[in-house]
């Protein structure tokens, strides 16, 4: 295969019913994106009206996650096989279903199942309408556009979540938490049918269930795994859950080797752009992930800030990453993807360089400045990396490319979060300095993190709260600054690794120098709705 698609004629422009579909899908990805963050934000409300345990509330948080990770790869494949609308109208159904399941649960249990069904659904929702987005975009510089409209859509979700579901917290009880996406499931239901194509690859054969089971027997405990360590530190359990996760996915990849219809096609990696963009993509999401969740837990614990304000703290970095999804398409139709992608990655470098001067005492504006200048750079990596995904992987691997995508993105958030804030706990414990005088348990709880010390500050009297905080703010600021160091660090090495695998890769549109040729379309495949 050929490291870029040249078409014997142009590829068709979509019309005014592709874009209107486009409208249709991004409305869903953004309150769902929504709705993932709303949930923390209920969690306390919820677990005193439902009598919720302290083990019962860990499953109820993580339960949705955990089954969305699992299955993603399973969903994208499984529409390329039965129709991608199909499966999309089929998720979306049964993710407003779950969600009022989950607005009126009685029980923790009820809550947790219904959370479980909503994991399962929402795994459809991401590969149906990235592979869906490849479907009606087939012109490379529309595509770009319309893969950044629907990034900017998620990612925003991510910071408007905290705004929306705090103001619905604060006029209505917690179940309406759940039934922010409802409309958008109704609407993509009634109008999915007339504006978005099907399409199916009648050749993709069976699904393979023992695939599908051990693709959940590696994702599940390798994403636990990554979860507790991040949590409690390296301990024997998760780092046994990690390597279960990875022996299984050994045993799957072998077994992909020798399916003739495999649920992952591992030819697409033969494709060094299709490659190249997603490790780049992978990296980028651990790094500036793992970076976006400190900067909310700078925020709250540092600043003290709530989630709310939190969320207002973060709407100049939503705009910087909103333009950058915009302007990074048009951007990238004059110059090649590998000098714009490493460019944003040295602008995301700067930004962290920023942060590094954020002090305990300087207030949010330093800490944002530097984070909206990660979210401006990280525009070119994600659209113009999806754009590759999707531009070299054959239009019936469509589903399996997206569902790759929005894997690797699960898991190297996961891993992101693990591996720096590991690096961080290790800084934190080993820079904190305590005067004496404290109580023993207060002092003890202060040099594990800066919750255990605000935790224990509660209960000591005002002047020697203080005294307990001083050092511990200061330990955090030194493990912010580490931790944002390293990942910029490491940022700088993926755009030196991107600059050399894509420099051969023309700017959209443009074809390369190369002998190309274009990916299969089977004939039988569905093109267009009804």
């Amino acid at each position: 295969m050929s490291d870029t698609e040249t078409p014997s004629e142009p590829a068709p422009r979509a019309g005014r019913r592709e874009w209107t579909g486009l409208a249709v899908l991004a409305l869903p990805t953004l309150l769902v994106s929504i709705d993932v963050f709303v949930m923390l934000l209920a969690l306390p409300s919820l677990s005193n009206a439902l009598g919720a345990s302290s083990v019962q509330q860990l499953w109820i948080t993580d339960i949705y996650p955990f089954m969305l990770a699992g299955l993603l790869m399973t969903m994208g494949t499984l529409g390329d096989r039965i129709g991608r609308r199909r499966l999309l109208l089929i998720g979306a159904g049964a993710f407003g279903l779950a969600s009022i399941a989950s607005a009126y649960a009685v029980s923790p249990a009820m809550l947790i199942a219904a959370r479980a069904l909503l994991g399962i659904a929402g795994a459809t929702l991401a590969p149906g309408t990235l592979s869906l987005i490849s479907t009606m975009f087939r012109d490379p510089k529309q595509r770009g556009a319309a893969i950044g409209i629907w990034a900017a859509c998620f990612s925003a979700g991510a910071i408007i979540g905290p705004l929306v579901g705090g103001t619905m917290l604060d006029h209505f009880w917690w179940g309406s938490a759940f039934l922010l996406g409802v409309p958008a499931m109704v609407l993509l239901l009634v109008l999915g049918p007339v504006f978005l194509p099907e399409y199916r690859n009648p050749d993709a054969g069976r699904l393979d269930l023992v695939s599908v089971l051990e693709s959940l027997a590696a994702i599940l405990p390798a994403i636990w795994g990554l979860k507790e360590i991040a949590k409690d530190g390296w301990q024997p359990v998760p780092i046994a859950a990690l390597l279960v996760g990875i022996g299984f996915g050994i045993v799957f990849v072998h077994r992909q080797r020798r399916l003739p219809n495999p649920l992952l096609d591992l030819s697409l990696f033969g494709h060094r752009a299709f490659t190249a963009a997603l490790v780049s993509m992978f990296l980028g999401t651990m790094l500036t992930g793992a970076v976006m969740f400190f900067v909310t837990q700078t925020l709250q614990l540092l600043y003290n800030r709530d989630p709310f304000h939190a969320g207002l703290w973060m709407l100049p970095a939503i705009l910087a990453n909103t333009v950058s999804f915009i302007v990074s398409p048009k951007l990238g139709q004059r110059y090649r993807p590998a000098y714009l992608i490493s460019g944003g990655l040295l602008i995301c470098t700067l930004g962290m360089l920023v942060i590094t001067r954020a002090q305990a005492d300087s207030g949010p504006a330093v800490l944002i400045t530097g984070f909206a200048l990660v979210f401006l750079g990280s525009g070119p990596l994600v659209t113009l990396g999806m754009g590759l995904v999707f531009g070299t992987a054959p239009q019936e691997k469509a589903g399996s490319a997206a569902a790759l995508n929005e894997t690797s993105g699960q898991l190297g958030f996961a891993l992101g979060i693990a591996a720096l804030g590991s690096i961080g706990s290790a800084v934190y414990r080993g820079s904190i300095s305590m005067p004496d005088g404290l109580p023993a348990d207060a002092a003890r709880a202060a040099k594990d993190s800066l919750t255990g010390a605000k935790d224990a500050a509660l209960a000591l009297p005002g002047q020697v709260a203080d005294t307990l905080l001083a050092p511990a703010r200061e330990a955090f600021t030194t493990e912010l600054h580490t931790v944002v160091t390293v990942a910029g660090a490491l940022l700088l090495a993926t755009a030196v690794l991107v600059t050399a695998l894509l420099r051969h890769m023309p700017p959209t549109g443009q074809p390369s120098a190369g002998p190309a040729a274009e990916p299969a379309e089977d004939s039988d495949a569905i093109p267009a709705a009804g």
